[in-house]
């Protein structure tokens, strides 16, 4: 069964827009994981306009599944890297400003920099994933710089679901195999949603986890987040 992680960031950003512990996000934390989440996901930000610094230090004392941060790899955010050392770390390569992640990694012109990187998070006890687009260059490319897994971004498949779902989860499922080939672990993440994850995943023979934050999130605002949790459960079952 492929694995859920919870992207947790926008319950940080309710809890920050009022300068208060609310909701109080380890508690939230402890629900979903009580609720079935097998993965808790953050992604910290130079601006730490949701998740801050320090929630990652706490998030890694209360994490009982699997605790995966993503960011881009600064100096800053790896010196909490080091000291925390959650599970999975998941390299991208979004500017400080980003409103969000919508591109993956150049694997082939910045194989130095990540190759180093992934040998340092590694050497510590980490599984590095480093975020893709559905490209077969940047899936051989990943592999060549030492990376446990990948993580596509399936953005653009979830924007054009409605129209050309068969040919774009096509490539997914062609980057999906030959990562196997290459004995890299899959994940995929990027406004996956109750309407578009069922068949993303029944067209992927290899996918061990999806990250699913924001849509997830706005369920929960309408069936509750047990409800939600179990939801996205079923369509990855």
């Amino acid at each position: 069964m492929t694995r859920l992680s919870v992207n947790i960031n926008k319950i940080a950003l309710i809890r920050n827009s009022r300068g208060s512990n609310n909701p109080d996000l380890l508690l939230v934390v402890k629900d979903c994981e009580s609720f079935g989440a097998q993965g808790i996901t953050v992604h910290p930000r130079p601006d730490q306009r949701h998740i801050r610094y320090d929630d990652v230090f706490a998030l890694k004392e209360v994490v009982k599944t699997e605790f995966n941060v993503e960011c881009n790899p600064s100096k800053e955010i790896l010196d909490i890297l080091f000291q925390v050392k959650p599970q999975q770390v998941t390299l991208v390569p979004d500017a400080p400003g980003a409103l969000t992640s919508d591109a993956g990694w150049d694997t082939i012109n910045d194989a130095e920099k990540l190759t180093d990187i992934t040998k340092e998070l590694k050497a510590l006890g980490m599984r590095v994933s480093v975020f893709v687009d559905p490209d077969p260059r940047m899936v051989e490319g990943a592999a060549k710089c030492g990376v446990d897994r990948i993580e596509l971004y399936t953005g653009d498949y979830a924007k054009h679901f409605k129209t050309q779902r068969a040919e774009l989860v096509k490539i997914h499922s062609e980057c999906s195999l030959l990562a196997f080939r290459l004995k890299l672990g899959v994940n995929a993440g990027h406004d996956l949603n109750l309407l578009n994850l069922k068949y993303y995943k029944s067209n992927l023979k290899h996918l061990d986890e999806v990250s699913i934050g924001h849509a997830l999130v706005i369920d929960a605002m309408y069936f509750g987040l047990q409800n939600s949790i179990a939801m996205y459960l079923h369509e990855l079952s």
